[in-house]
């Protein structure tokens, strides 16, 4: 039987640049996704994504954009994840979560050669990005927390 997460993910841009968080995953190497996390019991997709990039990027950041719902399936698991766009307001400075490795601040270029390596988490991170870029989103009030 596979088990059910419920996520939320955020595109956040400045500048022509992408905020992505490095992880350490056990692996050989480590991945790259965006700012990301499980939803907690008691709390809605907005509050869980807020919360997820302060603590792995120590930014404060405004939500402008809701993406959508994706649902990704592996062997183990089936994904309902959510897709934000944010913009970064204030740098906290904060420790980051203990799987983070470190930030970057990438461009596509750099995203697109990462995903030549196999080093994205998911294939949800670069459709994200370019579900955002191409203005395939909805507005906010679209999900009732």
């Amino acid at each position: 039987m596979k088990i059910l997460r419920t996520t939320a993910a955020c595109v956040i841009k400045q500048r022509g640049r992408f905020l992505m968080v490095e992880e350490a995953r056990g692996g050989p190497h480590t991945l790259f996704n965006q700012p990301a996390g499980h939803i907690e019991p008691g709390e809605g997709p907005m509050a869980a994504i807020l919360r997820e990039v302060e603590e792995e990027t120590a930014w404060r950041v405004r939500l402008t954009h809701y993406l959508g719902l994706e649902v990704f399936h592996t062997p183990e698991k089936t994904f309902h994840s959510h897709g934000f766009i944010a913009t970064p307001e204030t740098w906290l400075g904060t420790a980051l979560d203990a799987d983070i490795v470190a930030t970057h601040w990438l461009t596509l270029d750099e995203i697109v050669s990462l995903e030549c390596q196999s080093r994205l988490r998911s294939p949800l991170v670069r459709k994200r990005i370019d579900d955002a870029l191409a203005g395939r989103h909805y507005p906010l009030g679209v999900i009732r927390e």
